[in-house]
């Protein structure tokens, strides 16, 4: 049996893994998907005051009251910056993590500082232009790499505006990420996520192990058993 913590990246919340958790608690593990303070079943929580910081801590205080220990800690996109936090703040209830399509964030650096200027722009004109600056309104499906219709409905009816200050602000670490845990990446190649080209060559530098899964980005919704099947490997 494997304690496996999955969080969501961006616009998404714990919902997103219900597929991917029901295959592994049937293989007899423990999961829990915790939700980032300001989406999903949190977005009534949304404020202007919703920082990186306040990711990560959701993250860490979530590890501490299940108590939970010897964690397989896995980030999906926006998620890996919480998870490099908590490698190095609750290392003890850590034994590995998982980076999955997941955003590098070095220490002192803001997610915006790691992604290509040009998306940043248009992230930045695209909040101003939705919520006067306040969150990043959700992607279509397709840009997660969803094809299928019925998953494409089911997503795009639960995704939820982001805020945008977790892209601002810093990643509150000082040891390169993972902290020196084992530490494997995960690209999803079906298609390939451009925003992520830096974040792959981070990984690699950092001498993490690097595989492929034949999905694209939102893999846990378009490829929940193949997704399964490679944390379940190790």
């Amino acid at each position: 049996m494997t304690n496996f913590v999955l969080l969501h990246g961006a616009w998404h919340g714990g919902w997103c893994w219900a597929r991917v958790v029901e295959i592994l608690r049937a293989r007899g593990h423990r999961v829990t998907t915790p939700t980032q303070t300001g989406l999903g079943e949190r977005a009534h929580l949304l404020s202007d005051w919703i920082t990186m910081t306040t990711f990560c801590e959701d993250l860490r205080l979530h590890l501490e009251f299940e108590n939970l220990t010897d964690v397989v800690l896995v980030g999906h996109s926006f998620g890996g910056s919480p998870i490099s936090y908590a490698a190095e703040r609750a290392g003890d209830r850590i034994s590995r993590l998982v980076y999955l399509d997941a955003l590098i964030v070095l220490p002192g650096e803001s997610p915006f500082s790691s992604i290509p200027s040009d998306v940043v722009a248009l992230r930045r004109q695209q909040a101003e232009d939705t919520s006067g600056g306040l969150t990043l309104p959700a992607p279509p499906a397709a840009a997660m790499g969803i094809s299928r219709k019925a998953d494409a409905a089911w997503i795009e009816r639960l995704m939820t505006a982001h805020p945008i200050r977790t892209y601002e602000t810093k990643l509150e670490i000082v040891r390169p990420p993972g902290a020196g845990k084992p530490a494997r990446y995960i690209t999803c190649v079906d298609p390939v996520y451009v925003p992520l080209a830096a974040s792959r060559e981070r990984a690699r530098a950092l001498g993490w192990r690097m595989e492929e899964l034949a999905a694209g980005h939102d893999a846990m919704v378009s490829a929940p058993e193949a997704l399964a099947d490679m944390l379940e490997a190790g």
